[in-house]
């Protein structure tokens, strides 16, 4: 680990519509956090191609190789990076842990532990309200808490609970 740098690799795990997004604007609010929003750059370089599972999964694979010389050198550099990114599956959570690993600095696992139901009930507002950049069905909502796998001690986490 460099220990000359002080900044931290943000990382957030939630099920869907836990309010991964809405902390992830939280911590950014400090000086010197830059935030990178996955569903900001998919729905810009991707305008109307994600429409199931596997669309996503091929989308957020290409997006997260462009995306990693830049985060890494961004942490490499001195500044702190929250990637709202969903670091709910134990690739995903290796994936984003390596950037840190990689730019020699440390990362913190937010986790939010918000129930089935609740994520639902706001998944349902907010695709009323059309300002996500994404509409997620009940169907899809079932399939994508179906791969949730919370953080292992295995994984030797920084864990922050939210």
């Amino acid at each position: 680990m460099n220990h000359t740098s002080t900044a931290v690799l943000h990382l957030l795990c939630g099920k869907i519509a836990s309010g991964k997004s809405t902390r992830a604007r939280q911590l950014a609010e400090a000086p010197g956090i830059v935030l990178i929003s996955e569903d900001q750059w998919l729905a810009t370089l991707y305008p109307q191609m994600i429409h199931s599972l596997a669309d996503y999964v091929s989308c957020a694979r290409h997006l997260g190789s462009a995306l990693e010389p830049l985060v890494v050198a961004m942490l490499r550099a001195g500044t702190s990076v929250v990637m709202d990114f969903p670091a709910n599956t134990l690739a995903q959570r290796a994936w984003l842990r390596s950037l840190a690993d990689q730019a020699g600095v440390t990362h913190q696992l937010h986790v939010l532990n918000v129930d089935e139901e609740t994520c639902r009930r706001r998944l349902r507002e907010r695709n009323s309200l059309g300002e996500h950049p994404f509409s997620t069905s009940d169907e899809q909502f079932e399939l994508i808490c179906s791969h949730f796998v919370p953080p292992q001690a295995e994984e030797q986490l920084n864990l922050v609970e939210t």
